[in-house]
């Protein structure tokens, strides 16, 4: 064998195609049902959502192989433990959570979306899953960013969407705009990393940050900082959550639900691997700076959920993106904990964010439910939902009792408690001080909201929203199936977790496996 062919040779690796199964299949799907959209009757576009269900449903299948969470491809030649992606127990729990939302989203979507064009929808929201199951598994910051866009662009289209809607175009624009902007920085973040370290791996570009000379001590820590930028935007941190409340009004609800817990978990999980994983050297520079933003994260949006009218239009789920402002305060506190402590923190922020994703897509689902109904979907619509749909208003008493840490919504208790844990661990008392003035603040409005739930409705509340039932004439109608279960399940999960909620925990910090 010559020279050139060795050299040839040693450049092929083999690929690891059980590991990069989910992201790969995802996405597989979602090309064949913009394929299939050009062959399937108008009258028959459902089955393009039943495929894409089938489909996640696989791709979920799919991580049972990688439960013990220790493969790795597309590995340096010369360093066979330098690898871009990373299948450890940590992608394990996030492409679940990813997957499982998705999937939920997609039951939500059967019956919510009839007038949106069926192949394009079920193509992006597809595309935007395998980019978001991706993201965890990136261990070098090329991949990062790219697994980044794949899972934003198509949420950005989702959107915008619905076609002649003046807010869903606007909300896309803002969302666009905003997002463009962020990820601008970022990229000008990376390149300073880079041309700090001279890699994109992560574990790489920790080891080198041990010991920068220091005429690049500066650059490299305007790395940090800005890279941070384009995940803090994606995880709706003050102050680049503005896009939120607009975007989640004027985005089809499904989508909305998508983007409050899978566009989350997007942005959480680039913060938790750039932070902890690349940049521990500097963790006097970026834990300062998350714990701020934890702090006026949860302050703003509990402070402007607190400001939401019953009888405004859309204030239901006006309310459900601040909530997810304020929530991810709350997800950034073992974050910025971790700069603070050798203990891992990060077990924290996935229980929290494995918890909220079934509370929030739950309440979510209900919305959905009674938007049916009730187009506006303001709160004062809720009143009384207890009297024509009592299992749909017991369900969403119970997320939002989960989502505010009451009982019996234990689960959600739990993991507050944890994340408050986080923080007095890691010497964070002002900081756990202003998560526990916070969680009292939150219980107001949703206590309110769930106490209209089983209020008697007033007269002149009955039937003001467009297109509701007359005053005085609520009819209890038919439940999509596809909604149902969408609910079954979230309250379901809810229930079993908070009568067993160190199970949440155990399973987010790999030990329920050993």
């Amino acid at each position: 064998m010559t020279v050139a062919a060795e050299s040839a040779a040693s450049l092929v690796q083999s690929v690891d195609w059980a590991a990069i199964a989910p992201p790969t299949i995802t996405a597989a799907v979602g090309l064949l049902v913009l394929v299939a959209d050009l062959f399937v009757r108008e009258s028959r576009k459902q089955l393009l959502g039943w495929i894409s269900i089938a489909g996640l449903v696989v791709a979920l299948l799919a991580l049972l192989p990688l439960r013990k969470g220790d493969r790795s491809t597309f590995c340096l030649t010369s360093d066979a433990a330098v690898c871009s992606y990373t299948a450890d127990y940590f992608t394990l729990v996030i492409q679940l959570l990813v997957l499982g939302g998705a999937l939920l989203t997609a039951l939500l979507s059967l019956t919510e979306t009839k007038k949106l064009p069926a192949g394009e929808f079920w193509f992006l929201l597809m595309s935007s899953a395998a980019g978001a199951a991706l993201l965890p598994a990136s261990r070098d910051l090329a991949t990062l960013v790219v697994a980044l866009e794949v899972a934003s662009l198509p949420a950005f289209a989702l959107v915008g969407l619905k076609r002649g809607d003046r807010l869903s175009s606007e909300a896309a624009l803002k969302f666009f705009l905003s997002s463009v902007t962020a990820t601008a920085v970022m990229l000008l973040g990376v390149s300073f990393v880079y041309a700090t370290t001279g890699t994109l791996h992560l574990t790489e570009i920790a080891t080198r940050l041990d010991d920068v000379p220091a005429q690049l001590d500066t650059l490299a820590k305007a790395g940090v900082a800005l890279t941070l930028v384009g995940f803090a935007f994606k995880s709706a941190a003050v102050p680049f959550h503005f896009w939120v409340p607009d975007t989640y009004v004027g985005a089809p609800l499904p989508v909305a639900a998508y983007l409050s817990v899978v566009g989350k978990a997007v942005g959480f999980t680039g913060l938790i691997l750039v932070t902890v994983v690349a940049f521990p050297s500097y963790a006097d520079v970026w834990g300062p700076a998350i714990a701020v933003l934890a702090a006026l994260t949860m302050t703003v949006g509990n402070v402007a959920a607190l400001r939401q009218s019953a009888t405004r239009a859309y204030s239901a789920v006006r309310l459900l993106a601040w909530s997810s402002v304020a929530q991810a305060g709350y997800l950034l506190v073992p974050i910025a904990a971790a700069a603070y402590s050798s203990d891992d923190q990060i077990g924290s922020t996935v229980a929290y964010a494995l918890m909220y994703a079934v509370v929030n897509l739950g309440a979510f689902a209900v919305a959905a439910l009674v938007a049916r109904t009730n187009p506006l979907n303001r709160i004062a619509d809720y009143r009384g939902l207890y009297a024509t749909r009592p299992l749909a208003a017991l369900a969403l008493g119970f997320f939002l009792l989960c989502l505010a840490g009451l009982p019996p919504g234990i689960i959600g208790l739990f993991a507050k408690v944890t994340v408050f844990s986080a923080a007095v661990d890691a010497g964070l008392g002002w900081l756990a001080v202003v998560m526990a003035v916070n969680v009292v603040i939150a219980l107001y409005y949703y206590l309110r909201w769930t106490t209209a739930l089983f209020r008697a409705p007033a007269e002149n509340e009955a039937g003001a929203g467009a297109g509701a039932d007359a005053p005085g004439e609520r009819v209890k109608h038919a439940v999509p199936m596809p909604v149902a279960v969408a609910i079954t399940l979230t309250a379901v999960a809810g229930i079993i977790l908070s009568g067993a909620p160190q199970l949440v925990l155990r399973f987010a910090t790999g030990d329920l496996f050993q």
